[in-house]
């Protein structure tokens, strides 16, 4: 994924407002690592029946694991997080001058992200989560929108009978975005100016299934509102950009 690529985009989008990218938010504080560690690992969604409670004391091995991610000792993935503390933990590593209302700022992770639904009472994995900061997973975007139908039904036939869901994969390949895809730079841009749409007016989202602020709940949606559609908004939204860019 190529954040400079993201970052010239919401410039292009938004005219004269300045964007920035920082270093990695951690490295800010390599005196706190281990306490961010800590706070990490007390935030792990164990079983998504059950909401997480902060204040819990994690596992050492849980907060060794933590540490090095942070450290960037290891690339490893596959825990889950509660959505919403993750987002009060990346709040904290927002330097205090930038931390105003007047300022958009936007975590890109590969953490992966849920947030409890309590009509379900379960955790429901989740792309992005918007907010003061918003948060973006990539891993999210490969996860959570759910992939065509046939690709479940083959799937548990795959099991079964013990056959290589790579090759599952590359059956369907295309009609989902997948780790390492070429195509993810493009999708996070749409997800971004959702981000930046909530912190101006509170309404990250579009109706339009054609528009980057679509809320896509299928990978066939992902793709269309942010790769195939013939435009990238919707005409209310394209004039409100416009009006942002003072064209």
């Amino acid at each position: 994924m190529e954040i400079e690529e993201i970052t010239k985009y919401l410039r292009q989008m938004f005219g004269k407002v300045p964007v920035d990218t920082r270093e990695k938010p951690f490295t800010l504080y390599p005196e706190k690592s281990l306490d961010y560690a800590r706070k990490l690992a007390s935030i792990r969604i164990h079983d998504v029946r059950v909401e997480t409670a902060t204040g819990e004391e994690p596992l050492y091995g849980e907060v060794q694991y933590e540490h090095r991610k942070i450290l960037g000792q290891t690339m490893a993935f596959g825990v889950l997080y509660d959505g919403f503390y993750l987002q009060r933990v990346f709040s904290e590593l927002i330097p205090a001058g930038e931390r105003g209302f007047d300022i958009v700022n936007i975590f890109i992770t590969n953490r992966l992200l849920a947030t409890w639904e309590e009509g379900e009472r379960r955790y429901h994995l989740r792309t992005s989560v918007y907010g003061f900061p918003s948060v973006i997973s990539t891993t999210g975007i490969v996860e959570a929108p759910a992939r065509p139908r046939e690709y479940y039904l083959l799937k548990q036939q795959y099991e079964a009978l013990g056959k290589d869901l790579l090759e599952l994969k590359e059956k369907f390949k295309g009609s989902f975005i997948d780790y390492e895809d070429d195509r993810l730079t493009k999708v996070m841009k749409g997800y971004a100016v959702q981000a930046v749409f909530y912190a101006m007016t509170g309404h990250p989202f579009c109706e339009d299934k054609g528009c980057r602020l679509y809320n896509a709940h299928w990978q066939e949606e992902v793709i269309f509102a942010q790769l195939e559609n013939e435009y990238e908004f919707c005409p209310r939204h394209t004039e409100y950009l416009k009006k942002m860019r003072g064209t």
